[in-house]
């Protein structure tokens, strides 16, 4: 009796991993707690109960469309490439998520541009052949289209690892049955990767309601929009925190079907295959189809908007000063805030096996929009600055990377944590018998053998921070504009020329982590 007492109290004992983790979540949901003050306090601007609902329906109803599109173009992406072999699929496998490195505000800079009544399309066609599109880019109809092709690869990415662990046994069997490849991808495939759908659109969703760049080109009126608007227009913290409000709870949400979706992703993997799935060979116009469909999805997400950006830049005249002193505010901030991000969620994949409400705080963070967590730490920055007079520009900069490691914490958490999962018991006891405490052996034997779980991550982040607009926008010092900001300005003016400099510095500084990502992903692409 008296062992296994103090075996409880050994096991509820607070070590170095617990009340750093427990740290690790707190820092994550002080700006959401800061956004609930900022709500209950202070004067709003005279914006409108209805104003607000207006606002979220627009958000909702956005959120909706892109979650339908990307859910489906996502799904027979990663079907096409892991079932079938056709021509240039290996070429395929890892391109399709290559738009991961493109701004969703730089798609829509490039399809206004280019939908626009004085654009080039629509000029051509007016000449040519005669006609022209009953349509332009700046709706709720071209958000929808620019946010999909931007944020469909959270969808292809997830189910395409879905499709690849999924039980062959079962798989077989629906063909035996005389399933043909849609029939088994409907009745059998879906349901099985129906945890991994919810997750990927999950995700999508987070994304979409986060944007401010895109939708604020476009001219769509969503949440984020008024957040931002309500702070830089009308200098109101507690309008804008108003406008936050909605946005924590579809963050709420979200993360809980995001959450929700994990369950079965066990079963999933108890189930996996033993040996290969033959894909199935296409010839004719099934290949051609097959093909056709994942080239015009790359073009549309990545080929056609970054070449018209490089077109239109040909004509600008850069101002290479201001370009380069933006790129490397953005190449420090995504490098430091990377690191810091990264020994945050470190911390948190080694304490969490015993603290896990520290990992659900943050992942609620990476639910909500930057924009979001910037209006939360306005709180505690004016408090900084009232006490600390003349320190307003460093404070600012430590809190710009604070909202990022805030936000993207648990983004950099899923790879760590499965990094970890290598470790065995015995590995940790041996080192435990070695004289190593428990931080001891987390340094000597748990962090190396996460290491490449660990850079994985720091990509992951760092090319998040290259593309966050609004949190920036809000919160970075006077004359302290990264990339992001400086297309937004021009995009502003309308000078969209050089509002693609910018827009494809940050596509050359993401794309070759985007590239060493997704090869990783499709390294163990099936048939080889």
């Amino acid at each position: 009796m008296a062992l296994a007492a103090a075996q409880l109290r050994s096991g509820w004992r607070l070590s170095v991993p617990m009340a750093l983790a427990a740290l690790a979540g707190l820092m994550a949901a002080l700006p959401l707690a800061g956004v609930l003050i900022a709500a209950l306090q202070g004067e709003s601007a005279g914006i409108a109960l209805r104003d607000i609902l207006r606002y979220a329906a627009t958000s909702l109803l956005l959120a909706l469309a892109v979650g339908l599109a990307t859910g489906f173009v996502g799904s027979i992406a990663a079907w096409l490439v892991v079932m079938h072999r056709f021509p240039g699929r290996d070429v395929f496998a890892w391109a399709l998520a290559l738009p991961l490195a493109v701004p969703a505000f730089a798609l829509a800079y490039a399809y206004a541009d280019l939908f626009d009544v004085a654009g080039g399309l629509r000029t051509w066609l007016r000449a040519g052949p005669g006609f022209d599109l009953p349509f332009g880019m700046r709706s709720l109809g071209g958000a929808v289209f620019v946010l999909s092709c931007a944020f469909y690869p959270y969808v292809y990415l997830a189910m395409r690892a879905a499709f690849l662990n999924q039980s062959v046994n079962v798989l077989e069997a629906a063909r035996m049955l005389g399933c043909d490849g849609w029939q088994a991808l409907r009745r059998v495939a879906l349901p099985m990767a129906r945890p991994a759908l919810a997750a990927g659109v999950a995700l999508a969703l987070m994304e979409t309601l986060a944007d401010y760049g895109a939708v604020q080109f476009l001219s769509v009126q969503t949440l984020t929009t008024g957040v931002v608007r309500s702070w830089s227009v009308y200098g109101s913290t507690a309008s804008a925190a108003r406008f936050a409000l909605p946005l924590m709870a579809f963050a709420a949400l979200l993360l809980w079907i995001e959450r929700r979706g994990r369950i079965g992703r066990t079963h999933e993997a108890g189930n996996a295959r033993w040996r290969a799935l033959e894909p199935r060979a296409l010839s004719g116009a099934g290949a051609a189809l097959a093909a056709g469909f994942c080239l015009l999805l790359l073009t549309a997400a990545l080929l056609l908007p970054v070449g018209w950006l490089m077109w239109t830049a040909l004509e600008a005249r850069p101002d290479w000063p201001r370009l380069t002193g933006a790129g490397a505010r953005s190449l420090t901030l995504g490098i430091v805030g990377a690191a810091v991000t990264v020994l945050l969620a470190t911390t948190l994949a080694l304490g969490t096996r015993r603290l896990p409400m520290a990992a659900r705080l943050a992942s609620l963070g990476y639910a909500t929009p930057g924009a979001v967590m910037a209006i939360g730490l306005l709180v505690p920055a004016g408090l900084v600055w009232t006490l600390l007079p003349g320190s307003g520009r460093a404070v600012a900069i430590v809190l710009l990377i604070y909202a990022y490691a805030a936000r993207l914490m648990a983004a950099a958490l899923e790879p760590i944590d499965a990094g970890l999962t290598r470790v065995t018991p015995s590995m940790t006891e041996a080192a435990r018998t070695l004289g190593r405490g428990e931080a001891g052996a987390a340094l000597a034997v748990e962090l190396p053998v996460a290491r490449g779980a660990m850079l994985t991550a720091g990509l992951i982040v760092f090319i998040d921070i290259l593309k966050e607009l609004p949190a920036t926008l809000i919160l970075r010092p006077f004359d302290f504009d990264t990339l992001a900001v400086v297309a937004n300005n021009y995009a502003l003016d309308e000078r969209l020329g050089q509002a693609g400099l910018p827009s494809l510095l940050i596509v050359a500084l993401s794309l070759p982590a985007v590239v060493w990502l997704t090869r990783q992903i499709a390294a163990s692409r099936p048939g080889r």
